[in-house]
């Protein structure tokens, strides 16, 4: 299997993984009463959008004078794509996120800490479902024409979707917790689980934990095939699915501030995905280039974002 990714580079990067998760528990959580406001929200967006594109920039630098600018300019844009698609699925699952957390009245003080277990356990199922994914693709190449269909069918269920508001009290997990634990009526502070006459309780905000964790799991299953459109380079993958994953607590606050204003994005990543799955079904006699793929899925979701505002003030009027 062919990858630009050295021991070194993947030691540098978990390193590197660690060091910004640190930072952004610090100081995204340093004042844990007060929720975080949308200009917050957009500068730690801001913030790790710019990491990301250095990081793009450094592999292009690195790869321009070890393996010529053929490669570098492939593998850096190979990484912006990968980016660009993993964020935009990324906002689907923040759509995700909120009705977990509007379904259960999480308050906003104590969604910072299920966001934040949910970034580490995506970080690590990202590694596993990647690595598998890998190798799949290297041994059995047809299985991206099972990523491309299952894509495709993905996709074309989000353009349609259920007018019913979603009941996560029939999720066979949360209804397997209920009958094995007890579970308190109300939220203790940011914990998930209390004492009580030395019985110990199941909190709601675990629950809307294990919701959390399963919706990262299902968004890795939609967003791991996608980026197998893009490249099979392990490497370029993982990080870009992770600098996606790194953004997401400030993604999410940002989103939930702001999700009225984007209602029609949902459709937009549900065109990302269907263009997607199309071009890995027609890989063997379509050749889709990768800058052009790129424009594609950025005019995609530009249109829906322009689309959301201007039908939105149309409607005041």
């Amino acid at each position: 299997m062919y990858s630009i990714g050295t021991w070194w580079m993947w030691l540098s990067f978990f390193i590197f993984i660690v060091i910004v998760l640190a930072a952004d528990i610090f100081l995204l959580d340093r004042s844990k009463k007060n929720t975080v406001s949308t200009r917050q929200a957009f500068s730690w967006v801001m913030l790790w959008i710019t990491c990301a594109l250095i990081f793009d920039v450094l592999i292009w630098w690195y790869l321009s004078r070890t393996q010529g600018l053929v490669i570098a300019n492939q593998k850096a844009l190979e990484f912006l794509t990968g980016y660009v698609i993993e964020q935009s699925l990324s906002v689907d699952n923040m759509f995700v996120f909120v009705m977990i957390f509007s379904y259960f009245s999480v308050p906003a003080e104590y969604q910072r800490r299920v966001l934040l277990y949910g970034v580490l356990s995506a970080v690590l199922m990202r590694f596993l479902v990647i690595l598998g994914g890998t190798w799949l693709v290297e041994e059995f190449h047809w299985v991206l024409y099972l990523f491309g269909f299952f894509l495709l069918v993905t996709g074309i269920k989000m353009l349609f979707p259920e007018e019913s508001k979603k009941d996560f009290s029939q999720n066979i997990v949360l209804r397997w917790v209920r009958r094995h634990f007890k579970v308190t009526e109300t939220f203790h502070e940011e914990r998930f689980f209390v004492k009580k006459k030395n019985i110990w309780y199941v909190t709601p905000l675990f629950l809307v934990l294990i919701l959390v964790e399963i919706g990262d799991l299902i968004f890795a299953m939609d967003s791991i095939p996608a980026i197998f459109a893009v490249t099979n380079d392990a490497f370029i993958v993982f990080t870009s699915n992770i600098f996606a994953i790194l953004g997401l607590r400030a993604l999410y606050f940002l989103l939930a501030n702001m999700l009225p204003r984007f209602h029609l994005l949902k459709y937009g990543i549900a065109l990302v995905l269907v263009f997607i799955g199309v071009k890995m079904l027609l890989a063997s006699w379509v050749v889709v280039p990768i800058p052009l793929a790129l424009s594609i899925v950025v005019a995609i979701l530009v249109t829906t974002v322009i689309l959301s505002l201007f039908i939105r003030t149309r409607d005041k009027i």
